[in-house]
């Protein structure tokens, strides 16, 4: 049985003999009423932690409204004011839960009576609702990385949370977790100030990634509704719920929006981060025709930014020995080396398009380096290039590979790695995994500390071993200078 509500003249508490109830009743002020006493250890008992979950939108479950907003503490539903003839002061009364918090101010109260409690026992809520970081912490926060531990006891890797996946939307939290894994990124959302002043894209993603590296959460995942939300809204349904998009397209999307948002005169931690220079010399098929000695043909040089690397593979065979056995049938499957994908940024590879020949040379080595690995045809991603690629995962010599003057001995190793999940003619999986996949087809491997990997699939995550990651079908691969 629920406790009752404190009466001053039945119960003769101290604390509670000189309350004054406010019989105001307003639900639009932010402040609403003014509590009438700070008063401890009033219904605290009645609060359920498992029943809280703060990753939904701030919104009246009774009249939508989302402003002034409430959060019961013993039930987890939502609603607006604190006032007499508001819904949460009727859900104090009609169900008889009484402690409330502003989700916007932290601040909590005891309804329908209207004192605010002040209590240190409440300051874990405060944390999930809105983790805080200091520039001390977020410079701390890969030395000290470990487990965390939900309020059922079990445990999860502080980072690699998993990510509910609302309808076909994969592809959106594959994105999540590599910007939450890009550590100059990661941290200027984990200490951004002023949250209620940022755009809602940018707010929203915070509150994401401060949530995916809070070590004291009270379930171990995270629901991304309000992110997916606006990303829908922002982007006028180019990425949506129904169908899965591109992830590639997303994520260059995300960086030029992040980047509108937040920059400062021309440039932004989001461009700093990952945007590098090359160098495309053009020239005319037809007038290299035309003139007999082709090295006498002028070149139109230019300089243009990228945010990614695009690498293409090599068609697929036509023809393949012919087996029944899965083994045998895999091992049809070509492979490649990420060095010679990189070969058409050296400098010495010429690429020819719709009568033009290029030839691209990197000049400057952004801090990441995003890749792109192009698997399938444009705007059709049932038609998948099944090409392996390998790589090392430490230490790679993009500088030497691409020929960037004066950057020959720069390293990078590997942080994120999105795959496809895709079917590979016969396969062994019962038809209940591949529908699975087909509903979610897309998954990270993300590196935390020195070398643990976890392969994240939305809610899941498990760690893998390095060696393990080439084996899948990789899309995107963000690689972070050493």
């Amino acid at each position: 049985m629920p406790r009752k509500r404190p009466v001053a003249d039945e119960t003769g508490s101290e604390a509670l003999k000189h309350l004054k109830i406010d019989d105001t009743s307003s639900d639009s002020d932010p402040s609403d009423t003014e509590p009438t006493e700070h008063v401890t250890d009033a219904f605290l008992d009645t609060i359920c932690r498992n029943s809280l979950d703060f990753d939904f939108e701030e919104q009246c479950s009774v009249s939508l409204s989302t402003t002034n907003i409430y959060a019961c503490l013993v039930c987890g539903k939502y609603f607006q004011g604190r006032g007499q003839q508001t819904h949460a002061y009727f859900h104090s009364i009609n169900d008889e839960h009484h402690v409330f918090i502003n989700l916007k101010t932290l601040h909590v109260y005891v309804l329908p009576d209207n004192y605010e409690v002040m209590d240190k026992s409440l300051n874990d809520i405060k944390d999930v609702i809105q983790p805080t970081y200091s520039t001390r912490d977020v410079m701390r926060i890969d030395d000290i990385i470990g487990h965390g531990h939900d309020l059922m006891g079990r445990p999860y890797t502080v980072g690699c949370v998993g990510l509910n996946r609302v309808k076909h939307t994969s592809y959106i939290n594959v994105i999540i977790q590599t910007l939450a894994h890009i550590r100059p990124i990661r941290n200027f959302l984990l200490t951004l100030s002023n949250l209620d002043k940022q755009p809602p894209l940018v707010r929203k993603l915070s509150m994401v990634v401060r949530r995916m590296w809070h070590a004291r959460r009270f379930k171990a995942h995270i629901s991304p509704h309000e992110c997916v939300q606006e990303i829908v809204v922002l982007s006028k349904g180019r990425f949506g719920l129904d169908k899965e998009a591109d992830p590639f397209e997303l994520l260059v999307w995300m960086l030029n929006t992040l980047h509108g948002m937040v920059r400062k005169k021309k440039t932004s931690v989001v461009y700093e981060t990952v945007r590098g220079e090359m160098q495309v010399a053009t020239w005319k098929v037809q007038d290299m025709l035309q003139d007999d000695m082709v090295e006498d043909v002028e070149a139109t040089i230019s300089m243009m930014p990228f945010l990614a690397l695009s690498l293409e593979l090599p068609p697929t065979p036509l023809f393949t020995h012919p087996s029944t056995d899965d083994e045998d049938e895999r091992a049809n499957i070509p492979q490649v080396a990420l060095g010679t994908l990189l070969q058409c940024y050296n400098g010495t590879t010429t690429v020819e398009t719709n009568g033009l020949v290029r030839q691209y040379t990197v000049t400057n080595l952004p801090a990441y380096i995003v890749c792109h690995v192009k698997r399938f045809t444009k705007h059709n991603m049932s038609e998948k290039n099944l090409t392996v690629v390998n790589f090392p995962v430490r230490n790679v010599p993009f500088g030497d590979l691409l020929h960037v003057h004066g950057s020959t001995s720069v390293t990078y190793d590997l942080v994120v790695n999105v795959c496809h999940v895709g079917h590979q003619g016969k396969s062994a999986v019962d038809s209940a995994v591949l529908t699975e996949f087909e509903e979610s087809p897309f998954f990270a491997y993300v590196r935390q500390g020195e070398n643990s990997w976890f392969r994240v699939h939305d809610l899941r995550v498990e760690p893998v071993m390095p060696q393990m990651l080439f084996l899948s079908d990789s899309y995107i691969q963000v690689w972070q200078r050493n």
